[in-house]
């Protein structure tokens, strides 16, 4: 009678999960008490205790398998997050207003620019693929454009989309190929183009639930799978980017379950680039790493060979070990990664930002590792958004954690490009011109993400709204009120028609010491620097709420790889020198790299391009307090942007205050470039000076990797 007693107290007080797992630890949490010389009543108090405590967890059990979104299907291996579908999260806040720009601004208009979104003679509107112009660059777009579509629920958007997706549907050939008939070589036929193809019909499906999708991949895979591998995957992007491929025959196995996909998978894993070596890449592309390292862990799913798993870890770690020893969570560059080009004004394109947000996004479902969602977030706040004018309405190929000019000349060798890849231009660098527009939306896709026990997790934090079906099939939806990463401050409103039991997991940041968590105001128990998730088990009711609080403090870090240089976070923003940037309109045509299109009714009054320049001095190092660095700056908060976009200087809603001197002999060098940074510490006989710190990621002239004045 005791046990139901105390079984019924624990369901009461927790939830059936826990009263299960209970029961099934009952004899040897009741031995151990035994030798504690616990009484009966004190077990009783245990349980209340553990009741009010939220459970850390390094990483979710990927046991079970979600009864209603579509995961890893056997023989894969379980997926540990599922993706919901795409229009399940309403983006809000600093998020929402990035797309609203993007929409209004370049990504929404660059049918009106680029000459590869002309409806005049495109590939991708022929049957038998033939046009002039046609390949990478409309999927692009589209992957972007088309999801900002259905998240904005934008009637202009959903119509240009269709219309595209339509020409895909309507035009695949009778052999199953489908899209511009490109050949690099007799017989060899370019697939790469049609690999982002896939994933917008992929996003299409599961917005409409169009049966032409599951038909045309098929089909497709069908036609793939009979392709000799002597002319399968043999050009140099295809060959890379074999992991996109992979990813959409496992989207579709995932539907079907039809075994052919399962050898088409293992096809392309030995046909794609050999991303498994130890201490070296297939190729040094800065895009091609970021959007390939993941593809041995996508084939983990299928072989469950750690070896596999461990190499896409392998890579990430390689390269950031050698090129990556700066602030922003990418690394340096450029095009192409060189030895001895690795200062922190070695650059990384906007392609290669969005590639890697995508692949940690991928990379959080498959291995269930909160460092990969950890990244996704670096790179968003402190890199993305600098690629960018304020207003979305242009773009720069190239954006470095210290960039201190934005020009349309040519900084060949300084940067392993020859052209004008520094400046804001709407009119040049087409693989990022039509690519930039997937970045937010595929950060906002996978903020909240479904688990393998029915409930659903808070991967990336801020302002937005999701519905999912959670416990035994009930839909909820929580909104999600902050400003985070301006704020420390996070709370969940849940609304459901019916009382429901279903788990809530809440990533930690990793910078985070203390978290603190409450559930309709009582504060729950986390213990202090814990990694990983905390779990929320409860019978949730509408209206309950969850308080998060993530305290920032101020950290420095110091690149010992790198000259000593430092940089310096509040919280999970990184925090560059503010410079007075002087912009400059420009005619962008004129400046436009040697591959770039435009169509003749383009108007560079409309959209025009802009030089920026410092007007303020750049060239300083900061002066620390050596035992406690921390302790050298102030942080100053300022009211929110009432236009909802932080990411500028003005806007800034958190500056911090330090001091620093300049370091005259530390300025631009031949090629126009701010000079590789001195060895700190350094010396300096100049006045000290107070300086203001701005966020990184708002910042699109900056310092970020400081020298340290001795």
């Amino acid at each position: 009678m005791l046990y139901i007693y105390f079984t019924y107290l624990l369901y009461s007080r927790y939830n059936a999960e826990t009263t299960i797992q209970s029961f099934k630890s009952f004899p040897a949490m009741k031995k151990q008490l035994a030798r504690l010389g616990c009484s009966i009543l004190a077990f009783t108090l245990c349980h209340i205790a553990v009741a009010q405590k939220g459970e850390v967890i390094n990483r979710l059990s990927n046991a079970q398998t979600n009864a209603f979104y579509t995961s890893n299907k056997a023989p894969l291996a379980a997926s540990y997050f599922i993706k919901l579908p795409i229009a399940s999260i309403t983006p809000g806040g600093f998020v929402r207003k990035a797309m609203e720009l993007e929409r209004d601004g370049l990504a929404g208009h660059l049918g009106e620019i680029s000459l590869w979104l002309s409806k005049t003679d495109n590939a991708w509107l022929n049957k038998e693929g033939i046009g002039k112009y046609g390949w990478e660059e409309l999927p692009y777009w589209l992957k972007g454009y088309g999801d900002m579509a259905y998240i904005l629920h934008d009637e202009h958007m959903l119509k240009e989309t269709k219309f595209w997706i339509n020409a895909v549907l309507n035009n695949q050939r009778d052999n199953g190929d489908f899209g511009p008939k490109v050949e690099r070589g007799t017989g060899k036929r370019d697939l790469w183009t049609n690999m982002p193809m896939l994933w917008c019909l992929q996003s299409y499906y599961d917005y409409t639930h169009d049966p032409r999708v599951l038909t045309l991949m098929t089909r497709y895979f069908k036609w793939q799978l009979s392709i000799p591998d002597d002319q399968f995957l043999e050009d140099y992007w295809e060959n890379s980017r074999g992991g996109d491929n992979m990813y959409s025959v496992y989207w579709l196995y995932n539907i079907t379950g039809d075994r052919f996909l399962l050898d088409l998978a293992t096809k392309l894993d030995k046909n794609t680039a050999n991303w498994r070596q130890l201490n070296n890449l297939p190729n040094w592309h800065n895009v091609n790493i970021a959007q390939c390292f993941r593809e041995p862990a996508q084939y983990y799913q299928q072989s469950k060979d750690t070896n596999d798993l461990h190499a896409t870890y392998n890579d990430f770690y390689l390269v950031r070990n050698i090129y990556g020893q700066v602030p922003g969570g990418m690394f340096g560059a450029d095009e192409n990664a060189r030895k001895g080009y690795d200062d922190p004004r070695q650059a990384i394109e906007t392609c290669g930002m969005v590639e890697q947000i995508t692949s940690d996004n991928m990379l959080t479902s498959i291995t269930g590792d909160p460092l990969w969602a950890e990244n996704a977030e670096n790179v968003a706040f402190n890199q993305f958004s600098a690629a960018f004018t304020p207003d979305y309405r242009s773009l720069r190929y190239l954006t470095a954690p210290n960039m201190i000019i934005n020009d349309g000349k040519n900084h060949s060798p300084g940067i392993a490009n020859e052209g004008p890849f520094l400046m804001m231009n709407p009119f040049s660098s087409r693989c990022c011109q039509h690519n930039h527009a997937a970045g937010w939306v595929y950060y906002s896709e996978y903020s909240w993400m479904a688990t393998p026990d029915n409930g659903l997790a808070a991967q990336l934090y801020f302002e937005n709204k999701v519905k999912a079906k959670v416990g035994h099939g009930q839909e909820v939806s929580i909104t999600q009120h902050t400003h985070y990463p301006f704020d420390s401050g996070i709370q969940l409103t849940l609304n459901t028609a019916a009382s429901v039991d279903f788990p809530l997991y809440l990533r930690i940041p990793e910078w985070c010491k203390t978290p603190s968590v409450k559930v309709n105001g009582k504060a729950l128990s986390i213990t202090a620097n814990a990694y990983g998730y905390i779990k929320l088990s409860n019978r949730w009711k509408n209206g309950d709420q969850v308080f998060i609080n993530f305290p920032m403090e101020i950290s420095v870090r110091t690149w010992d790889k790198n000259k000593n240089s430092v940089s310096v976070n509040y919280g999970p923003l990184t925090y560059s020198l503010k410079i007075k940037e002087d912009y400059t309109k420009t005619d962008g045509r004129h400046n436009a790299q040697g591959d770039a299109g435009w169509q003749p009714s383009a108007d560079p009054e409309k959209w025009p391009s802009f030089e920026i320049h410092p007007g303020s001095s750049w060239n300083y190092g900061l002066l620390l307090n050596e035992k406690d660095p921390a302790s050298s700056f102030k942080v100053m908060k300022k009211a929110w942007p009432a236009d909802n976009n932080p990411f500028t200087n003005t806007n800034a809603p958190i500056v911090l205050i330090a001091k620093g001197k300049q370091i005259p002999a530390w300025g631009i060098d031949q090629y126009g470039l701010v000079a590789v940074l001195p060895q700190s510490p350094v010396q300096s006989s100049e006045p000290v000076t107070p300086l203001t710190l701005v966020p990184m990621g708002g910042a699109r002239l900056r310092i970020s990797a400081f020298p340290v004045v001795k």
